[in-house]
């Protein structure tokens, strides 16, 4: 990958961009399925409804205390935007337990809040460990519009820049992986992450069949809160053990790319 220029490299993404947005944006207004809230497991236990996919939040809340705690004295360039990721994460534990004790599409906010931050934290520091550390600087800002998307979609009840966000970067985030080379090591933790939080999105949708299947033991958007915080801590592991490659991070990978765009960052 790395004989294919840079400007080409960076090129595709932006296609990808541009691909997404218009496919996205072509598409009638999307509003929030109401049976979307409609989950299988609905039983209570002391006191707490829908305890399964209540509780199993904890998870989350682990998986961002443990990226937190490798941080700590751990000194990296990307420490802000890793730790901003941990602490969205820590928060996906009280926004989606709110949720799921009421499921609604107004508490449906408070859990879409925290994961968009963490995902775009998330981005910000695939692009400045893979691409250039100049990215950094434009780490409030992903947020922001990490927190914008759902700030469209509460006041205009259109879903469309929420997904688009969401689906643009899945599809880019892969791009960043196999285009360009990690200033650190272990870097397939991200691809494991990926496999981890696709088969989490699986079970979620056979919420039911899974329920049943195990005779009531566990429904499936339950299994998927579990599944989705180890993958997460799979990234602290990753975090916590990886080493800094004998190239330092910088604007190596820009070096090569057309003087506008380096400017630009």
């Amino acid at each position: 990958m790395n004989k294919i220029p840079v400007n080409l490299k960076f090129g595709l993404m932006l296609l990808a961009f541009a691909g997404t947005f218009y496919w996205m944006f072509s598409k009638p207004l999307i509003e929030q399925d109401l049976s979307y809230h409609s989950f299988v497991d609905v039983r209570s236990l002391w006191g707490i409804p829908n305890v399964q996919n209540v509780l199993t939040n904890v998870f989350f809340l682990l998986a961002g205390f443990l990226g937190l705690s490798a941080l700590t004295g751990h000194q990296i360039q990307t420490h802000k935007s890793w730790w901003w990721f941990f602490v969205s994460i820590v928060l996906v534990a009280p926004g989606s337990a709110y949720y799921h004790w009421e499921p609604n599409n107004t508490t449906l906010v408070w859990d879409r809040l925290p994961m968009s931050m963490g995902f775009m934290a998330l981005y910000i520091v695939l692009l400045s460990e893979h691409i250039s550390l100049k990215f950094e600087k434009f780490l409030y800002f992903a947020l922001f519009i990490g927190l914008l998307s759902i700030g469209v979609w509460v006041f205009t009840t259109d879903l469309r820049f929420y997904f688009w966000i969401q689906f643009s970067s899945f599809l880019t985030i892969p791009m960043i992986l196999f285009l360009f080379p990690s200033s650190y090591s272990k870097k397939y933790w991200y691809f494991i992450t990926l496999v981890i939080y696709g088969l989490a999105k699986w079970v979620e949708v056979l919420d039911r069949e899974i329920y049943y299947f195990t005779s009531e033991l566990i429904s499936g958007h339950a299994l998927k809160h579990i599944l989705a915080a180890l993958g997460l801590a799979g990234l602290w592991w990753m975090v916590k053990t990886r080493k800094e490659m004998s190239q330092t991070i910088s604007t190596w990978n820009v070096a090569d790319a057309s003087p506008a765009f380096e400017k630009t960052l």
